[in-house]
């Protein structure tokens, strides 16, 4: 029974953490709004979200997988959004010639596929990090 109490808890608390970590990206992008460009079928901004929780996605696993408790993981999780969100500001400050809010709204799939995979890359290289 302990097995299965371990898995529903870092599940919660994994899929808990993908929430705040989804609201919280959107909140350090006042200016793009995801959420309703999405709903407008704009695929760049799907794609940014995308890949922001495919990224956080592979941190929250390998948080979970090489963790210590529910609390180590949760820490590891947290450090995971925050690199995720840091990522994204310097990606804005790196690419001066032009500004991502726009190509966001615009649809841009160039800009799309390179955030989403920038994304992927930081969730990737945050979670091979984690280890003890």
């Amino acid at each position: 029974m302990n097995g299965y109490l371990n898995f529903l808890s870092y599940l919660g608390v994994s899929l808990g953490l993908l929430i705040i970590g989804m609201v919280l990206f959107a909140l350090s992008t006042p200016k793009i709004k995801e959420f309703q460009l999405i709903a407008q079928r704009n695929v760049a901004a799907a794609m940014l979200m995308g890949g922001k929780v495919v990224g956080l996605a592979i941190v929250l696993g390998a948080a979970a997988e090489y963790s210590i408790s529910l609390m180590d993981m949760a820490i590891w999780g947290v450090i995971g959004i925050v690199a995720q969100v840091i990522v994204f500001f310097l990606a804005e400050i790196i690419t001066i010639r032009f500004s991502i809010q726009k190509a966001i709204e615009e649809d841009n799939r160039a800009v799309g596929t390179m955030l989403l995979s920038l994304s992927i890359a930081v969730g990737l290289i945050v979670a091979k990090c984690i280890s003890y």
